[in-house]
């Protein structure tokens, strides 16, 4: 039968008694008045957003056209609300994204929702890009 060791207690650390410090009399000086200048708020500069430009956004329509065709999908729908919160939430660069989507079409590629404005700028512009024929040959849709 295994048996329990018990440890011996110690008995606690003796505390000294703390001497009361002595009083020190220092010669009185005379209060002075503080002056207190008023901190004037200073505002920073706000941070410029930097919006991307249709290039970058002809660019990224090409990678996800790419990226559709390497895993043999047929097609990929871009819609320009989805696609501008997914790259720059929070940022107005409406105009850019749709026009990078119309200048990203191709001959065959067509719209899901167009929108009835003559500049077709509009969070519901929905087109249908075809991936399975990426070829430099396809003419371009508003050609």
């Amino acid at each position: 039968m295994p048996t329990k060791k018990t440890t011996a207690k110690k008995p606690a650390a003796k505390t000294c008694a703390k001497k009361p410090a002595a009083k020190k009399t220092a010669a009185a000086k005379p209060a002075a008045k503080k002056t207190v200048a008023k901190k004037t708020a200073t505002k920073k500069p706000a941070t410029k957003v930097v919006k991307k430009t249709v290039q970058e956004y002809e660019d990224i329509i090409r990678w996800k056209k790419g990226e559709a065709h390497a895993i043999n999908q047929l097609y990929i729908e871009v819609n320009a609300k989805d696609l501008l919160t997914e790259v720059e939430a929070g940022v107005s660069n409406l105009n850019a994204v749709c026009k990078a989507i119309l200048n990203c079409m191709l001959e065959g590629d067509g719209f899901i929702v167009e929108p009835s404005n003559k500049t077709k700028v509009s969070e519901t512009l929905t087109v249908r890009y075809y991936c399975d024929n990426l070829a430099e040959s396809r003419k371009k849709y508003f050609e």
